[in-house]
C-alpha cells in the first residue's frame, strides 16, 4: 500500500509573514493565492514536489472559554460532542 499526502492545511494570523517565510525564507513556491487581507487562502510547495502546503485563516486567534475547541468543517459537531462529553463525565 502506498500513502501519499498531496496537502497539509495550517492556519495563519498573518497571510504576509506566512508568506515571506514560506516563500522567501524557505524558497517555497506560490501556487494559489486568494482572497484578501486575513481571509487568506495560500497554498505553496516545493518546486518540483506535488506536495502543497495550504495556508488558511482569518486572522482569529481562537481563545475558547471553556478549553474545548473544535476547527474545520465538523468543527461545530466536534464541540458540541466534546462539551457534551466534558460535561457528562470527568475529564
Amino acid at each position: 500500500m502506498d500513502i501519499a499526502i498531496h496537502n497539509a492545511f495550517l492556519p495563519h494570523t498573518d497571510p504576509e509573514a506566512s508568506l515571506a517565510f514560506y516563500r522567501d525564507t524557505l524558497g517555497f513556491e506560490v501556487r494559489n493565492d486568494v482572497g484578501g487581507g486575513t481571509m487568506r487562502w495560500l497554498t505553496l510547495g516545493v518546486p518540483g514536489q506535488d506536495v502543497s502546503l495550504v495556508l488558511t485563516g482569518n486572522g482569529d486567534v481562537l481563545e475558547p472559554e471553556d478549553g474545548i475547541i473544535g476547527i474545520g468543517s465538523g468543527g461545530p459537531f466536534a464541540l458540541a460532542a466534546a462539551r457534551a462529553l466534558a460535561a457528562e463525565t470527568e475529564m
